[in-house]
């Protein structure tokens, strides 16, 4: 496809500048050239001119040019490939709900949200296959961890996007994540608070608590069930939508969860303590969370949009392994 691309502002790129916006989705690209396309106007945000210090906000639609024509690939990606018949099988099998205005998938763990530098398969390429009847291709409205599986939305136009963008940056949706964390905590429910900043340097795609530089940032969570003092099954709630929220504030309050590799230390007073040895336990070799459950109003009608993704089965076979209730309806941040 050699056709403008139509990008949603993700939540944790509100408030970015379009230039810096634009470095990180199409690295190929140079400054000059971003500056020029936005003067002609072929960078446009929800439909309108703007400059390339315009600050973004969730939600909103970037509007770029066929960049093949400048050299260069959406995401650095070279995605704009027609999709094989395996492809569209596979993302129609990730469907757990969709509707007339939305989506939802049960992203597995390992397949990316949007491309990037180094990424060429992800949601956003492989939603091609879900194009409607009028030509319009779903868009991403928020995204999940590679790492991480469960529900992720998607819009089938660009008003329901604007509608969920203002959702999830406002307080209208509760989103439910599962974690198996150890060890158990001591405290069995309760409320992080901690800013987060990238780490920069050599650890750029690593989060961590910064008090000067950080966003603000909020996470409820509570012991659903626990293995002894060694592992515990717990849910977790992000009131705020930074990247790697739960894993890094789950690691500095000394339950990182299991399976993190980015963040697999016990954080305290500065000094990393090694996890307890769990190679004697029969489960699964990824991060074990999961976007288990979401809930908002519903974008296009009344009602209520309450959509509750299963577990994958290499988490299913952690659960049992530790005689957790894989279909545990408890909501302990109901209310």
């Amino acid at each position: 496809m050699n056709e403008p691309r139509q990008m949603i502002v993700a939540q944790d790129d509100d408030g970015q500048r379009l230039d810096r916006w634009c470095k990180k989705h199409t690295p190929d690209l140079s400054y000059i050239l971003v500056q020029k396309l936005a003067r002609k106007g072929q960078i446009r945000v929800d439909g309108k001119r703007v400059k390339t210090d315009f600050r973004l906000e969730q939600g909103q639609e970037v509007r770029l040019p066929p960049l093949r024509n400048y050299g260069g690939n959406y995401d650095g990606g070279k995605d704009e490939k027609k999709l094989s018949d395996k492809d569209v099988d596979y993302i129609r099998s990730l469907i757990i709900y969709q509707d007339e205005y939305v989506i939802a998938l049960n992203k597995p763990s390992g397949l990316a949200t949007q491309g990037g530098s180094k990424t060429h398969y992800h949601v956003d390429m492989l939603s091609e296959a879900l194009i409607d009847k009028a030509g319009v291709k779903p868009r991403l409205v928020h995204r999940l961890d590679k790492e991480t599986s469960g529900v992720l939305l998607l819009a089938r136009s660009a008003k329901i996007s604007q509608k969920l963008g203002a959702m999830f940056k406002g307080r209208n949706i509760r989103k439910i994540y599962w974690a198996l964390c150890h060890p158990v905590p001591e405290i069995y429910e309760g409320t992080i608070r901690a800013p987060i900043a990238k780490s920069g340097g050599a650890n750029k795609e690593k989060m961590t608590v910064d008090e000067e530089e950080g966003k603000f940032s909020i996470t409820d969570y509570s012991v659903l069930d626990h293995a002894g003092d060694r592992i515990a099954f717990m849910a977790f709630y992000p009131r705020t939508g930074r990247t790697h929220q739960i894993r890094v504030h789950a690691q500095i309050s000394g339950f990182p969860i299991l399976g993190d590799e980015k963040y697999p230390y016990i954080e305290d007073s500065d000094v990393k303590k090694p996890l307890p040895d769990l190679s004697d336990l029969d489960i699964g070799d990824r991060l074990h969370l999961h976007a288990r459950r979401i809930i908002l109003p519903h974008p296009g009608r009344a009602g209520i949009l309450d959509i509750t993704a299963p577990l994958p089965p290499e988490l299913m076979k952690s659960w049992k392994a530790l005689s957790f209730d894989p279909a545990d309806k408890t909501d302990p941040f109901a209310g």
